[in-house]
């Protein structure tokens, strides 16, 4: 039988998206599985992103509307919208359509196939978000790779697919935007089977993205800083090598 998923979209001020992106994950949901949830996390919006979704929502039950509690912030909304997710696979993505969710299908049957715990997505070419946001996300997935060992590009890219299981196996602790790259070195720490499937990339063409302002690279920078002791002390020893 197919998987049940719940996608879990963080939203700030994200107004412009809302109908669309809800319903392209339902459409991209619905042609995995019926059983299917769409959780939205309101971070702080203050335009009328939560009246849009709150409305949507009565029409559709499907749909869930999560306030993110205390200061905003892309992890705190991700931690809470993945403890309010309740199917068996959870896929995170932006409210900005970053990618075609018909593809969420393909990355179902990978995932599967694969046998795998986690599908992390990354851009075929990510030139079109501008050079400076190209530099610094190269530069970004660079020093993770280098100070973590965790061998999988686009670190940041908000296409992640996982089993909900896993999340009772790792303790996410990140309020920003150093979320994507704690998920995955703690998904690794605990061996699990992490794969990676490339995507055409679309980038925002309505609102404005903070994601690269300096003040959000400084408080990458600060919980990097911070979490990093913790994130080399808990990997475990390599599994042995599993039965084909």
């Amino acid at each position: 039988m197919a998987p049940s998923v719940s996608v879990v979209l963080p939203m700030r001020n994200e107004e412009p998206y809302v109908r669309r992106v809800l319903a392209a994950a339902g459409a991209g949901a619905g042609a995995v599985s019926d059983d299917y949830e769409i959780v939205v996390v309101d971070n702080a919006s203050s335009d009328g992103t939560r009246e849009l979704a709150t409305a949507l929502a009565r029409a559709d039950p499907r749909i869930r509307v999560l306030d993110q509690p205390g200061p905003p912030g892309l992890g705190a909304a991700l931690r809470t919208g993945y403890a309010g997710a309740s199917r068996e696979l959870i896929l995170y993505s932006d409210a900005d359509l970053p990618f075609d969710f018909q593809e969420v299908a393909r990355a179902v049957r990978l995932l599967e196939y694969q046998e795998a715990d986690v599908l992390s997505g990354y851009r075929f070419d990510r030139t079109s978000e501008g050079l400076l946001r190209t530099l610094y996300t190269l530069a970004y997935s660079a020093l993770v790779r280098t100070l973590f060992g965790l061998r999988l590009r686009d670190i940041n890219f908000s296409f992640k697919l996982f089993r909900r299981a896993l999340l009772e196996r790792i303790d996410l602790q990140s309020t920003g935007s150093f979320i994507d790259a704690e998920f995955l070195v703690r998904a690794r720490n605990v061996d699990a089977r992490i794969i990676q499937m490339g995507v055409d990339y679309f980038p925002r063409t309505r609102g404005d993205s903070s994601l690269a302002s300096p003040g959000v690279i400084l408080d990458i920078l600060r919980e990097m800083a911070r979490l990093a002791p913790e994130l080399w002390r808990t990997r475990l020893p390599p599994a042995p090598p599993r039965a084909q």
